[in-house]
């Protein structure tokens, strides 16, 4: 790349790099692996930038590479984690922390109980605000697949939430 696209690039990335950053968390639960997948993505993005025609469509490019990236994290075996009945430490929902962070980590505990493509699915559509359209087209997928998967992630949610579901509406 010439010294005009690395700096394009750059500034891109520095405008960017948040947004990609909190979206991959909302997708794999934990902020060490969001890292890699926002790297993974801005590395991949990085890699076609001179190729790159349509300057508007880089965020659509960027979170369909993070959405791939964290799929196909999940489905090497050697990478899995096995989940555990006690944690080591457990975080303290008492106290000065208040319901909006536990709401949140509620919903993400559940979060990352649900399948990761319909776990995608959600982040895209609800958390990230996306339509239907933008979801299937930043999954390339239909628009029927999107809308079948939101309902199947919305009862895979439900139910990984529980009794946990009535105490956030509540608390609401």
């Amino acid at each position: 790349m010439d010294q005009r696209d690395e700096q394009e690039f750059a500034e891109y990335f520095a405008a960017r790099r948040d947004a990609v950053r909190r979206t991959a968390y909302l997708l794999c639960g934990d902020w060490h692996k969001a890292d890699d997948l926002a790297q993974t993505a801005f590395v991949a993005l990085h890699r076609r930038w001179r190729k790159v025609r349509d300057r508007q469509a880089l965020d659509a490019y960027v979170r369909r590479s993070v959405v791939r990236a964290m799929i196909d994290e999940t489905r090497r075996p050697w990478r899995r984690e096995r989940q555990t009945e006690v944690l080591p430490e457990s975080a303290s929902s008492e106290g000065d922390i208040g319901n909006a962070v536990a709401t949140r980590s509620a919903l993400l505990d559940g979060l990352s109980r649900v399948p990761p493509r319909q776990r995608a699915v959600l982040v895209l559509r609800f958390l990230e605000g996306l339509d239907v359209a933008a979801t299937a087209a930043t999954l390339k997928c239909t628009e029927g697949t999107v809308k079948s998967q939101t309902a199947r992630g919305l009862a895979a949610l439900r139910e990984s939430l529980g009794d946990t579901l009535d105490d956030l509406r509540s608390g609401l």
